[in-house]
């Protein structure tokens, strides 16, 4: 599933193909998405300028004259930049969404369906106010996020901390891959309460949260199956993995097996020696 480093990576790669681009038209193959793709929305954004893309956690935000796009990747979407619109590629089976511009085709592709293009028209108010937006957590690389931010929101709480950070309501963007990553970072196993970890050691963990996604980014994030960048090519922070799908591998600092639990129904990876 795509993480916020995809994500990331995704937005830093279509912006400077569609930002400042009319939309000519908008091909909805298949509308029945996670949520469905409204209807009319080649009406709604035709002759309209894409204005900027940015990101609010693994959502993209497609700002445009009138309003905002939302655009969630779901567990396997990818947008790709497709440069010749001379030359278009037959649409295949999963490429349910393309916005035409003058010079380039930004194209959807979803074989499971669950990501999600929404549209927040300008008139219903601040697209941070949207309700798949208002409750999210703070962002990793905000002035706002921190260790005393993570102490201080934890506080009173028995959930597991690896539960708490992949609620995504006090930071977003630390999906599974991630979580296990940085709390092998900090030292922090990932079945202690988040309410009895220490503030030290959350500085850590912030830390270590920072650290990890900037460098999943700069690699262009991780490709374990579906993702690929708005060109196409793969991410390879996975080669980098400490512990996430290393289950038996000696750890790389103390070379004790790692393990693999079940949380919440997804799996978690750590090194019994190096996480207390």
């Amino acid at each position: 599933m795509p993480e916020l480093p995809e994500v990331e990576v995704t937005r830093r790669g279509i912006s400077p193909h569609v930002a400042g681009q009319r939309i000519t038209r908008a091909d909805v193959r298949v509308p029945a998405l996670r949520w469905p793709v409204p209807p009319g929305l080649d009406a709604l954004l035709r002759g309209q300028t894409l204005r900027r893309v940015e990101r609010r956690g693994k959502y993209l935000l497609l700002g445009c004259d009138q309003g905002w796009l939302l655009v969630h990747l779901g567990m396997t979407g990818t947008l790709r930049v497709l440069s010749d619109v001379t030359a278009l590629p037959a649409a295949g089976k999963h490429d349910h969404v393309d916005l035409v511009f003058e010079r380039c085709i930004l194209r959807y592709r979803d074989p499971r369906r669950f990501g999600a293009v929404l549209w927040h028209p300008a008139t219903a108010g601040d697209v941070l106010h949207h309700p798949l937006l208002s409750t999210l957590g703070v962002e990793p690389f905000s002035d706002d996020f921190s260790g005393a931010l993570l102490h201080a929101r934890t506080r009173g709480r028995s959930v597991a901390i690896k539960q708490a950070l992949l609620a995504g309501d006090i930071v977003v963007g630390v999906g599974n891959i991630y979580a296990s990553e940085t709390l092998f970072r900090a030292g922090i196993h990932p079945r202690a309460a988040a309410g009895r970890i220490s503030r030290a050691r959350y500085d850590r963990l912030a830390q270590a949260i920072r650290e990890i996604l900037a460098a999943a980014i700069d690699k262009g994030g991780s490709t374990l199956r579906d993702f690929v960048g708005s060109d196409g090519q793969s991410g390879y922070f996975q080669l980098d993995y400490f512990v996430y799908d290393r289950t038996g591998k000696p750890c790389r600092v103390c070379e004790t097996p790692i393990r693999h639990i079940v949380q919440g129904q997804r799996s978690t990876f750590y090194c019994p020696r190096c996480q207390r």
